[in-house]
């Protein structure tokens, strides 16, 4: 298979490069967060490839190809990080494939217009990676068209600055497993019915939350892909996390082991045989991750391809966050120097990066849900027994 880029691409990238670096030039405060996504929404940055043939929503038109490149560019220009992420390419792809032409019309343009943030209701305190056990419940009111939803959301991420959250709610009463479900719209602007507790991580950083919905409204007409099939429209957003979005994050994941690599040669740590080895085979899988996600970048439908890109990139970020620790050496244990003040304890960047990856086989399905979705669905073998 060949993957390098063509002619096309390559002016693609010419345009993307150009304005990027118009844009980012100056005060460094000025692009970042809303106004930031509002930027890149003006000039259809957001939303490429939505509608390949016409851009209608406000978005450029683009290949899988052209994504990618964009991608490319914009963290090589150390862009900020997006916070518009989670409506523009995990919520605007469902709409496209299970929305109605009224929610595409409503939600895409604001999308695209970096206007309206999202988050994602689906984990909760017992349904993490098994979002077949979800309990939020959510009741249906014929009389003023609406849905009443009553639950809790837990490692929600940008809840805390979103406009709207997708929300997955049992809609039918008594069901089990993955009958029953709905995909809801809600908006987070609702106050003493939706509130939102930010989650402090060891870290010390707090990016995820807690959600609690008090009977919080949803319109019915923001239901989407109809009342119980909830769970195929969320294995569908699901199954956008491959492709694109999975190269996306693996543009940082390079700078990241860079940054490793540079480390190892202060430290004098790549002079060490088998921690040389470790950086090579960090490398050498990285660019394996790349091929198989640029190999599936065109599939029409593979189920295994989301499990099998979340397992190779969960258990390479995990490792090369011990990789760093150890080409650190002994110093990688110890708090910053001026620990003894009276200033807050604050750790460096690969201390940070250590701690965070601790979760990478965890979050956003753990390795054993996905394990099971490969074994299942794809192997054939058969079923876990559930009770």
């Amino acid at each position: 298979m060949d993957f390098a880029f063509g002619p096309k691409d390559e002016s693609f990238r010419e345009s993307a490069r150009a304005w990027l670096a118009a844009h980012l030039a100056g005060e460094p405060a000025r692009v970042s967060g809303r106004a930031w996504e509002r930027e890149l929404g003006a000039d259809g940055w957001i939303g490429l490839g939505w509608d390949r043939n016409r851009g209608c929503f406000g978005n450029r038109a683009a290949t899988p190809t052209e994504q990618v490149v964009w991608a490319e560019e914009y963290a090589r220009a150390q862009a900020p990080a997006r916070v518009g992420h989670i409506g523009e390419n995990l919520l605007a792809p469902t709409l496209l494939a299970h929305g109605d032409d009224a929610q595409r019309s409503r939600f895409l343009p604001a999308i695209a217009r970096g206007e309206e943030l999202w988050c994602q209701g689906y984990s909760e305190p017992g349904a993490g990676s098994d979002l077949a056990s979800v309990r939020t419940a959510a009741v249906r009111d014929d009389g003023s068209g609406t849905y009443r939803i009553t639950g809790q959301k837990i490692w929600t991420s940008l809840a805390h600055e979103a406009d709207w959250c997708f929300v997955l709610a049992r809609t039918t009463e008594g069901t089990q497993r993955h009958h029953g479900l709905s995909f809801l719209l809600v908006p987070m602007d609702q106050p003493g019915r939706i509130e939102v507790r930010p989650i402090r991580q060891m870290s010390g950083a707090a990016d995820f939350n807690e959600v609690f919905f008090e009977g919080a409204v949803a319109r019915a007409d923001h239901l989407v892909g109809g009342e119980g099939n909830g769970w195929r429209v969320a294995m569908g957003l699901l199954a956008r996390e491959r492709g694109v979005s999975t190269l996306v994050q693996q543009i940082g994941f390079a700078a990241e082991l860079t940054r490793v690599v540079h480390l190892a040669l202060r430290t004098g740590a790549a002079e060490e045989p088998v921690e040389r080895g470790r950086l090579v085979g960090q490398w050498a899988a990285l660019q394996t991750m790349r091929w198989n996600a640029l190999r599936t970048l065109g599939a029409v439908s593979d189920p295994g391809a989301p499990s099998v890109a979340k397992l190779l990139w969960g258990g390479w970020h995990r490792s090369l966050g011990d990789l760093a620790m150890r080409v650190r050496g002994a110093d990688a244990a110890v708090a910053p120097e001026d620990w003894r003040t009276d200033r807050p304890y604050e750790l460096d960047a690969v201390q940070r990066q250590f701690l965070f990856s601790r979760a990478d086989t965890i979050y956003g399905g753990s390795d054993e849900i996905q394990r099971t979705i490969i074994a299942e669905r794809v192997l054939g073998l058969p079923k876990e027994f559930r009770p």
